[in-house]
């Protein structure tokens, strides 16, 4: 057995940045959905996904020289500046100056000579189309209430790099035993679970074991495609987490968590169960990394009663291959 994934990398819109990460001017290298790629964001603000290497002579647009060096490609006006030969290319990937040509090459002019993903900016994420085959998105990004409002707080970020397929962290959600057995639930979780499209909508009711003893809990979790996902927690302190998944390659994924939990009387509530919380759940995502990591594919499992509807799940998710 090896740890080779049968599926192929899913398609959809994936986070690459937080917004406030990306300030117009500035770039920076990155390597998602297998491929070593140029984040940048225009001087009028345009955040902008492209693949990485030079047409001319396959310089890295994300590597920056001179004053430019650790900061990524320079950009001027609405194009990053290749750091070899100073060819500049635009949010489209089209060349739009060979500064010491008398004329843009033919083989370059007036064509897209790199990828260009397509870019939506909400809940204070960037966020990048991939397809393998480079269809138009097929859906929108899902804005989410409590990412916007100034009755939340403002988010808690945490970050992990970690090596499974991006499915097999998403099944996490529809294996109801594991929440016992790997994270101390006091019971099984009694779920139930919407699939529509691209969205699923699932809800779980579970005793939460706390110093004072099991509280009874909710955990509303959705997702809008494979790389955009929430859920709520209710019971113990009310918070909202989003859980964004971003595959680097076939085998790794990023995974973002961000926090929002709400005001009280308009003031930021820190430390105790508000913060305890957020611990416990980051601490649930570490719980499960070695199990992940560590595992391998079973495309035949020999599920039984209590397992959680693990098989719809994983039909559900199919959609997100091309092949």
């Amino acid at each position: 057995m090896t740890r080779e994934f049968p599926m192929p990398m899913p398609f959809g819109w994936f986070a690459v940045s937080y917004s406030d990460e990306l300030e117009a001017g500035d770039s920076r290298a990155v390597k998602y959905f297998g491929q070593e790629l140029v984040l940048f964001r225009t001087e009028s603000g345009q955040a902008v996904l492209l693949e990485a290497y030079c047409p001319h002579l396959g310089a890295h647009l994300g590597y920056g020289i001179n004053a430019q060096e650790g900061k990524g490609g320079r950009i001027e006006c609405e194009s990053i500046v290749c750091p070899f030969h100073a060819w500049k290319f635009d949010g489209d990937g089209m060349c739009t100056d060979v500064p010491y040509a008398k004329h843009v090459p033919p083989k370059v002019k007036d064509k897209q000579c790199l990828r260009s993903f397509p870019i939506q900016e909400c809940n204070q994420v960037i966020w990048a189309w991939y397809h393998p085959d480079n269809l138009a998105p097929l859906w929108e990004v899902e804005a989410w209430e409590e990412v916007s409002s100034d009755d939340w707080a403002p988010l808690e970020r945490h970050d992990w790099i970690i090596k499974p397929h991006a499915q097999e962290m998403a099944e996490n959600g529809a294996d109801a035993a594991h929440f016992q057995y790997v994270h101390g639930t006091a019971t099984l979780p009694v779920s139930s679970i919407e699939y529509n499209g691209p969205n699923r909508q699932m809800s779980q009711e579970a005793k939460l074991k706390t110093p004072k003893g099991d509280v009874n809990g909710g955990i509303y979790t959705g997702n809008c495609g494979p790389g955009q996902g929430y859920t709520k927690f209710e019971g113990i302190a009310s918070t909202f987490l989003m859980g964004l998944v971003t595959p680097i390659d076939d085998e790794t994924v990023q995974v973002r968590f961000a926090f929002t939990q709400p005001k009280v009387n308009g003031e930021v509530v820190k430390g105790g169960v508000n913060a305890a919380i957020v611990k416990d759940i980051c601490g649930q995502l570490d719980e499960d990394k070695p199990i992940w990591e560590n595992k391998i594919y079973r495309s035949e499992p020999a599920l039984c009663d209590g397992d959680g509807p693990i098989a719809k799940f994983r039909k559900w998710y199919s959609q997100f291959y091309a092949a």
